[in-house]
């Protein structure tokens, strides 16, 4: 799979490829209508339990080696290693369930998420484990949401000692504003002085370019639970004025519970697998934030690798927790599956330990 370069855009060659590894583990692979890989198993009419992970990767690949029990490479840990883990575990696990379950390959999780996004217009699922690097001990509760905005300022060409701002300064002064907005808590939250960062809207600056008469300025603010996005939005307009503003991505932040079904079988089979469960949400999007609206279900992110590696240079995943984590999703499904088939009245033929 890591030999297997899969920017956004380009999963097609290794889509195809999975396809040809789910059939030989005995799942049922194929490319559905926006390119995702799904691999399912099990009764055709029982509650569905989903794997869903990416395929795509950031642009750049690199150097593919196994050293001392580590496996370097570009999606290593985002998120090649967990897809890989969720298809042997449903392998593993499926076969003795009397849930189906169902892996998903997504396309574009590092653009758009037009992958997941696809899944909405199908059929809801009855749990749903999201494959992101958590590290073989800790479960995912959660993701902060993002909402994208760019501005482009023209102005007119004039001599550097007019006084008049100049477009670049615009788009300077516009960028300033807003962090500043946002630090103050007037655009939700907290406010500061809160340490809690998942709770708080963090707003950066990701590209800056311009001169007198043309300047583009594109902001991300990392938003927190309950963030009213549609009186960011409002106030955005109105700081812009008469320039051009454009949103480019919003998704809600999303997250689960401790109690949550999916939350609780991970972390007993954590428990049971490596050691006392550890859990977190995180600062970054996933996939979850595109389906977890959405689908009213329990839901959770795991998978091994760890997630500071996330799109740099240095990707790399420890084969020994690769493996663990195998039996920690494979556990959980079962434990998972158990309680739906109960839910419903279906004899179970899986167990739970």
């Amino acid at each position: 799979m890591i030999q297997i370069p899969s920017p956004t855009g380009a999963e097609r060659e290794l889509a195809e490829y999975l396809v040809t590894v789910a059939n030989q583990l005995g799942l049922a692979g194929k490319l559905d209508e926006m390119g995702n890989l799904v691999a399912e198993t099990g009764p055709p009419n029982a509650p569905e339990i989903m794997f869903l992970g990416h395929m795509d990767t950031v642009p750049g690949q690199l150097p593919v080696f196994l050293r001392d029990g580590v496996l370097h490479g570009r999606g290593a840990v985002d998120a090649k290693g967990p897809l890989a883990a969720m298809l042997f575990a449903a392998a593993a696990a499926g076969r003795s369930l009397a849930a189906r379950v169902r892996v998903v390959g997504a396309v574009g999780e590092e653009g758009d998420s037009a992958g997941a996004r696809h899944l909405l217009d199908g059929e809801e699922p009855s749990a749903v484990i999201i494959g992101e690097p958590s590290g073989v001990g800790t479960v995912v509760l959660g993701y902060k949401g993002v909402l994208r905005c760019r501005l482009d300022v023209t102005r007119p060409a004039m001599h550097p000692s007019r006084p008049e701002p100049k477009a670049v300064e615009v788009a300077v002064e516009f960028a300033h504003d807003v962090l500043a907005h946002v630090a103050s808590g007037a655009a939700g939250g907290p406010g500061p002085g809160s340490t809690r960062m998942f709770d708080v809207p963090i707003a950066t600056v990701t590209s800056l370019e311009g001169d007198a008469t043309h300047a583009r300025v594109v902001l991300a603010c990392r938003t927190p639970p309950g963030f009213d996005a549609a009186a960011f939005r409002g106030w955005l307009r109105g700081r812009a004025g008469a320039d051009t503003l454009t949103f480019l991505e919003e998704v809600p932040a999303v997250r689960s519970t401790r109690t949550d079904p999916v939350v609780a079988a991970l972390s007993a089979s954590v428990r049971r697998h490596v050691g006392p469960p550890l859990a977190k949400v995180k600062l970054g999007t996933s996939d979850m934030n595109v389906v977890g609206p959405v689908w009213p279900v329990p839901i959770a992110a795991y998978g091994p690798g760890d997630s500071t590696l996330d799109h740099s240079d240095e990707e790399r995943i420890v084969l020994a927790d690769f493996l663990t984590s195998i039996d920690v999703l494979s556990d959980a499904v079962r434990r998972i599956a158990h309680q739906l088939v109960r839910r419903r009245g279906v004899p179970a033929t899986g167990h739970a330990t």
